[in-house]
Order: C-alpha cells, then structure tokens, then sequence
C-alpha cells in the first residue's frame, strides 16, 4: 500500500477550501463515516467519520480546530475576532495548559556529610565573596558608619570632656600632611633659640661625676692640682683679672686689690689697692715681668714696679674702664669701654703715643704679637681687628687703622689668642650667642678653620710646645676643651671645672699648667700638657778641631 503524504492545512489552498463547503448537513454524514487506517502491525484502524469516501485523502483525519466553522448557536462577539486574528491565546485552549517557565532550576538542597567527632563544625560561615563588594544597602550604610570620624558613641558626655581635655577635635583628623611652616621672621625669637641651644649641644655622655672626659691617646687629670681661694673676684665676662709673668708670678685682681702669689714659693703678696669708689678691672704682666700694668674700672692705667710692690705713674685720659690690657716692649696698649684702644709710652711724661679706632662697643680682648708687629683686639661689636703694629708717625693726635677687620662672630669677642709656633696663626673665640673659634691668617686675612662649641668662649690659649690649644667655657658647662691642631678634633673635656662659669685663664712659663678664674672665687690649677723633654747636654765644648759651641755662635 502505497503511503500518500498529507497536505498540511496551512499549505493548502483557499480554492479547494471553496469546492467544498461544509456545511451542517455535511458535517453530520460525515460523523457517521468509519476510516479504516493502516496500522503498524499490517492490519487496519477504523475510524467513525461519516458515509463519505474513505478513499479521500482530504478527509483522513479531521479538520483543524481552528478552521472549524461556527454554528449559528455560538455567538462570536468583535472582541474575541479581533483576539483571533492577533494570535491571542484562547481561553481553555491547548496553549494555555503549558506550563510557563518562570524561574531557573533550584537543585534540592544536598544533606551535610557527616563528620567525626574531632572535625569542628563550621557555624556562621560568611557566603560573600571576598573580591566582589557586597552592595546592598545594610552593608553600606553599616561601612559608612565604620569609617565615620565622628561615630556615635554610648556616653557623649564623657567623649566630649575627654576631646576638650586632651585638645583633639573629634571631627579633625590627629594626623595629617602639611607643608613645612615659615621660617621665624622674629629676630629676637630666633635669637632666644641662640641662646637655648648650648643646653640641649651638650655632646658626649658623662663618664664620671666630674664630667671629664678624654681620648685614648691622651690621659688629663680630671681634678685640679691647687686650688686657691680668689675672695670677691668679679664675675663679670667682659673683663681680663688674671696674668701669669715669665717669673713664674700669678697676678690676681679681686675687687679693688691686687695680688701676687708666687708659685715657686707660694707666698702672697699686696701689690695695691684702687682709687675709693672703683674697682681693679684689668692685669697684665710686662715681657719682662719686672712691671705690672693695672686698668681701672675709672679710665686711669696704673703702672707698679713687682719687686718693690710701688706705683710707679698713673696714665689717664680713657672716658671708660679698662677692660683689657696688652705689653710689647715698653708700650702697654689699653682697651677702653668706648671702643678706642690706646698706646701708652710709659718712658715718656706724655705716655699716649696713638690712638686706635676701629670698634663701636667695649673692647673686652687685647693682645700682641710675640714679634711686635700685629696687635689683635676684639670687641662687644662682634669685630675682630688686627693692626699694624708700628707706631710710624706717634704723637699726641696719631690715629691708627686696621690691617683686616673681621665680622664672623655674632656675639662679643674677648677671647683672642697669637699661635706661638705659627705667628700668622690668630685664635678668637665668640660669646653666647656665637660659641665658635675661629682660626685666622693675618698675613692674607682669610678664615682657616672654624669650630663650633656648646656654650660662650671666655679665653683661648695656644699649647707653646704642641698642636694644640684650649678653650674655657661658660654656662652651661663651665668646661675646659683642649683641640687639636689643623683637625680641631677634641682631645679632652673637663666639665663643670668649676661652680660658675670659667671667666679667665693664663699659662704658665712652662707651658703645662694651665690657671683659671671663676665667678665661684676660686683659682684652679690644671695640668693639661707635659713639659717637653730636656735637651741632651752638650758632650762637650771642645769638639773635633777645637770649635766650640760658643764658637760657632760667635764665628756667626
């Protein structure tokens, strides 16, 4: 039996549709029409359609739902047309008992394996992911509040109390970045800070109670070898009140006295006493020692034979006290509280010889060079000058100008000190506001070195027989600061020498004792270099050929 595809009724064409109405009376003999239908098996299906042909392929199965013609007893309102031709699904049609897929699959929750009694349970575990933030609201808002400067807190009262209390602001950040702040404009704030510095300079730590300390190369007594008591010393930092002479003489103002002790001996002797009404404000031995020159706090210079214990003359003319006093030869220069420095003749009645003028404050420091030819002078001006030490042209009106005149320091210079094994070598050392040494050429005026140190210099003096020199210090430390020479390094520190600041200081003939002055009315005695080894003796005066050494001097 041949198989006869069937047209499907969306392919068919409307004119076979037209052939063949159907219509009611049709419709019924066709219900009665039974269709035998092959079946897989070889036998045949009947089927009741009707008493048609059951040889029309048209009529094997029957007409679409859709296409079926409505009786006249079903009315068909407008509405429903218009649902029908737009494909709208009918109501208790095939189409509308499909289920719609609304949500996705939800596998069925898997049953908790079971564990051993040594494995823990995992309680409250934290679905979110770690790398993906998660942005519902709860979470924002409960974030927010974390990173919120000003959270809520349980007692306002006492947060508010604690803030005002310890200064930081609640709805401030305690640390922030900022650019650094201006410099202070203030002159008098920076110099405060000046002031302030040496006692937070102190280098190095304190070893013993005495405060010393030295390097390993070198070992100084920490203690002091003598120590005489200076009654009624003035404690005041511009003056110049201690002298040692080349006869191994100390000479010591205090008040309006003037002493002598003598250190081979230790005998003490009254040189003089100052005009009523004033005080001794300056001492200085002559080269020779056999004179002792005295500045009075009233302007006058006053000229003492040692030996005899005699005021040879009175110098006066200065319009302040004499702060300083300076010999080379037999002219004794003078320092005054105006600024001027004079030369003093004392062979000749009419003793000043020049005058120097080169400083607006107090001159504080004076000294000569061994050789004569420079005189160095510093001042309450911060000026350091250095003259030409020819008298040339000296006369009642000479006037006399400086070789250099340096202004590096900032604070007054009254410690000045002449190299003794380099003549072109100068010491001058800076007050409070300064504390520096600095080292000069006074042949081509240039600053060599420069070294700062924790508080105000007083005195500078050259070690005579070694590469050295020290420095005596005041507030805070009261120190004594022995350096090296060109490398500045320090060799030794004895602090707090004394109880108040060491004010003047002097060496010895020798070399190797070094005294010093406080405002604590005492004078101390401290070894800090060693006396140079004596030189072999001479074998003998007659040598090959008969020249002796006296000879050789005197062949020269």
């Amino acid at each position: 039996m041949a198989y006869n595809p069937k047209t499907p009724t969306r392919h068919r064409s409307r004119s076979d549709a037209a052939k063949t109405p159907l219509t009611p009376s049709l419709i019924s003999g066709l219900n009665n029409v039974f269709i035998s239908s092959p079946t897989k098996t070889g036998g045949s299906r009947s089927t009741k359609l009707g008493s048609g042909d059951i040889t029309n392929p048209f009529i094997s199965r029957p007409p679409s739902p859709l296409k079926r013609t409505t009786t006249g007893s079903i009315h068909v309102s407008e509405s429903l047309k218009r649902q029908a031709s737009v494909g709208v699904i009918r109501k208790g049609g095939i189409e509308s008992k499909l289920d719609v897929v609304s949500r996705d699959y939800v596998p069925p929750p898997k049953p908790e394996p079971k564990r051993s009694q040594s494995t823990p349970a995992v309680v409250n575990r934290d679905s979110r992911d770690r790398f993906i933030t998660n942005r519902e609201d709860t979470e924002v808002a409960a974030t927010l509040d974390m990173l919120s400067l000003n959270p809520k807190s349980a007692s306002p009262g006492h947060t508010a109390r604690l803030a005002a209390a310890t200064g930081v602001p609640l709805n401030r950040r305690v640390l922030a970045y900022h650019e650094a702040p201006p410099a202070a404009s203030d002159s008098t704030l920076a110099q405060q800070r000046e002031f302030a510095r040496p006692l937070y300079a102190r280098p190095g730590a304190l070893p013993t109670s005495t405060g010393a300390t030295t390097n390993k190369s070198r070992k100084i007594a920490t203690q002091p070898e003598r120590v005489l008591d200076a009654p009624g010393m003035v404690d005041d930092f511009y003056l110049n009140l201690l002298s040692w002479s080349v006869l191994n003489m100390v000479a010591v103002a205090l008040g309006e006295n003037t002493y002598i002790w003598k250190a081979d001996t230790g005998a003490v002797e009254h040189v003089g006493e100052a005009p009523e009404g004033t005080y001794i404000s300056a001492v200085d031995f002559s080269n020779d020692g056999a004179f002792l020159g005295v500045g009075v706090g009233t302007g006058e210079v006053e000229l003492w034979d040692v030996e005899s214990g005699q005021r040879l003359r009175s110098m006066g003319g200065h319009q302040g006290q004499i702060a300083t006093l300076s010999w080379h030869g037999h002219v004794l220069s003078s320092g005054c509280g105006d600024g001027s420095i004079w030369h003093h003749d004392v062979r000749v009645a009419r003793h000043k010889v020049m005058e120097l003028l080169g400083h607006t404050g107090e001159v504080c420091g004076l000294k000569w060079r061994e050789d004569g030819e420079l005189l160095a002078s510093g001042g309450n001006d911060n000026v350091v000058n250095i003259w030409d030490g020819r008298l040339g042209n000296v006369g009642e009106g000479a006037r006399g100008v400086a070789k250099w005149t340096k202004r590096n320091h900032t604070a007054a210079v009254k410690a000045i000190a002449w190299c003794p094994w380099q003549p072109s070598l100068l010491a001058s050392g800076g007050g409070t506001n300064d504390a520096t040494v600095n080292i000069w050429n006074s042949t081509t005026g240039a600053r060599l070195h420069s070294l700062k140190t924790p508080s105000q210099i007083t005195s500078v003096q050259w070690a005579p027989h070694k590469k050295e020199f020290l420095t005596t210090h005041g507030y805070p430390n009261n120190a004594l600061m022995v350096h090296a020479y060109p490398s500045l390094e320090r060799v030794a520190e004895i602090r707090d020498a004394h109880d108040s600041r060491v004010l003047f200081s002097c060496v010895s003939p020798a070399g190797d004792v070094v005294c010093t002055g406080a405002g604590d009315e005492n004078l101390k005695f401290w070894r800090i270099w060693d006396v140079p080894a004596a030189k072999k003796k001479k074998e003998s005066k007659e040598v090959r050929g008969g020249v002796t050494g006296s000879g050789i001097l005197a062949l020269r």
